[in-house]
């Protein structure tokens, strides 16, 4: 099993260019499953992979769920395991996949948490004072609203990838395919003030070193970066947010103004339409809500968005 899980990961690095973070849960993943299978299997340190079942699966999943596990979690960890097989079975490891007859936790429809445009602008100010991390801050959480980029690809970001002088910023998305989105003048501003902060080093002035540092000097990661969002944001009304909502804030946002479905799927890095689209009930629940809140006419009691009223 281990040799099969070294030969995955190193397919996922070579062929695939799949970033650290998803290597990692891949990795972790994986030997999560090995761990149970020599926890069942008693006496076998040694695990073929053509021996494995869909039922030793299934009973993987069921020990997790009595543990607590999320539906989102499990569904992650069943994906990891159909990734491996499809691996396995292309390179003739082994002669089925075990889990094609599994089927994926129904997983609970949610709309994604948005700010309202004080709030995001609230946001934005919250870093103060001319320290090298608050500038820095700012000029993070200015990049993130003004690009709607995933958080890993914001801290992916090097010097040589912005073009200020056009508003652009190459960005590397899911499957390290690069991508162009603009970036806003207010952005662009706060970076540059972060950028004049900094004492110069040949560390990070080089093209290829990154744009947002850590205190040692190096690459942010996406941990670090949520748990400063989630600071400022715990100063909110509504309060803390992930770094995620900043890229539904944006999308949602652009559409409120007029942006087209299409553009914003590009914007985003989308590679189906339906994933964009969940933007559009967003947009018409907020519609709705100032709807009943301005107008005379407007129904004291609302049924939920979608909803058949000859159906009540």
């Amino acid at each position: 099993m281990e040799d099969a899980i070294k030969a995955f990961v190193m397919y996922l690095q070579v062929e695939r260019n799949a970033s650290p973070e998803t290597i990692r849960n891949y990795r972790s993943d994986l030997q999560q499953f090995t761990r149970f299978l020599r926890s069942t299997r008693k006496g076998s340190s040694s695990i073929p992979v053509d021996s494995i079942t869909s039922d030793e699966i299934r009973a993987h999943l069921h020990s997790l769920d009595r543990q607590g596990e999320k539906a989102a979690s499990l569904a992650r960890k069943l994906a990891s395991l159909r990734s491996f097989f499809r691996f396995l079975l292309r390179e003739a490891l082994v002669k089925t996949n075990p889990t094609e007859t599994l089927r994926s936790p129904r997983l609970p429809k949610r709309l994604p948490r948005v700010l309202t445009k004080d709030d995001a602008a609230a946001l934005m100010a919250f870093p103060t004072g001319p320290s090298p991390l608050s500038l820095r801050d700012r000029a993070l959480l200015e990049t993130m609203y003004s690009t709607g980029a995933r958080v890993s690809e914001v801290v992916g970001i090097n010097l040589n990838d912005l073009d200020g002088a056009d508003g652009i910023v190459s960005v590397k998305g899911k499957g390290r395919k690069e991508r162009l989105v603009p970036i806003g003048d207010v952005a662009l501003q706060a970076i540059r003030e972060y950028r004049r902060s900094l004492k110069p080093t040949p560390g990070n002035r080089h093209p290829s070193s990154p744009m947002f540092l850590n205190h040692r000097g190096g690459r942010l990661t996406t941990r670090s970066v949520a748990k400063m969002v989630a600071r400022y944001s715990s100063r909110l009304v509504s309060g803390a947010v992930s770094p995620h909502a900043l890229r539904h804030s944006y999308a949602t946002h652009l559409l409120d103004e007029g942006a087209d479905l299409r553009s914003i799927q590009e914007l985003l890095g989308h590679a189906s339409l339906s994933t964009t689209q969940k933007y559009t009930h967003v947009a018409m629940d907020q519609l709705l809500a100032v709807y009943d809140r301005a107008h005379p006419r407007a129904q004291a009691t609302r049924l939920p968005h979608g909803k058949d009223p000859k159906s009540s």
